[in-house]
């Protein structure tokens, strides 16, 4: 049986309206992303889990302050993920045993904050949604840390086009990761 999901736009407004089958396929289209970053936060798949439920739960209730003019829905569930998330890690710290503060602070490399987390596999959820080309110059120019001109020769295209990837692309990107939180 196949499925053809709605558009982002179509799918936040009918999400914000109440609509069942909009929920289902918010679950279907954001879970993956909602369960990946709780479990590379929380390092346990059971508490992943019910991170995710839980997001989907708050989601849901709240759907009708969802407003898709002031953000992307998307990104509207990264930041009750964040929360979730949070929420998550200071009940483990609260339940867990007390340690000597040096101890930790010498045997432990502190972990990746879980927004820093989120907002990584947000950026790069969106850039997986750029067109082939205009991805493959982003990817060079953050994740290689390649200057305009080492990515025109390395792509072999000119450095004007390269320039107006960048341009193009962070404007989108800012424009779908704006959240007012």
């Amino acid at each position: 049986m196949t499925t053809t999901l709605p558009d982002d736009g179509e799918l936040s407004r009918a999400f914000s309206a109440g609509s069942e089958a909009a929920l289902r396929a918010v679950y279907d289209r954001w879970s993956p992303l909602v369960h990946t970053l709780a479990l590379r936060a929380l390092r346990d798949a059971m508490a992943a889990e019910d991170v995710t439920q839980q997001v989907f739960v708050k989601a849901w209730r709240r759907s009708g302050s969802f407003d898709p003019a002031r953000g992307p829905l998307g990104a509207w569930l990264v930041g009750i993920t964040r929360n979730c998330i949070a929420d998550a890690l200071t009940e483990r710290a609260r339940q867990a045993p007390t340690v000597e503060p040096t101890i930790v602070a010498e045997t432990a490399a502190a972990p990746e904050s879980p927004f820093d987390l989120a907002e990584r596999a947000l950026v790069a959820g969106e850039l997986d949604r750029l067109d082939e080309e205009p991805r493959r110059v982003m990817r060079l120019a953050f994740y290689e840390d390649l200057s305009h001109r080492e990515i025109a020769e390395r792509l072999q295209i000119p450095l004007g086009t390269v320039k107006s990837h960048i341009h193009r692309s962070l404007a989108r990107l800012r424009t779908r990761l704006e959240v007012i939180e």
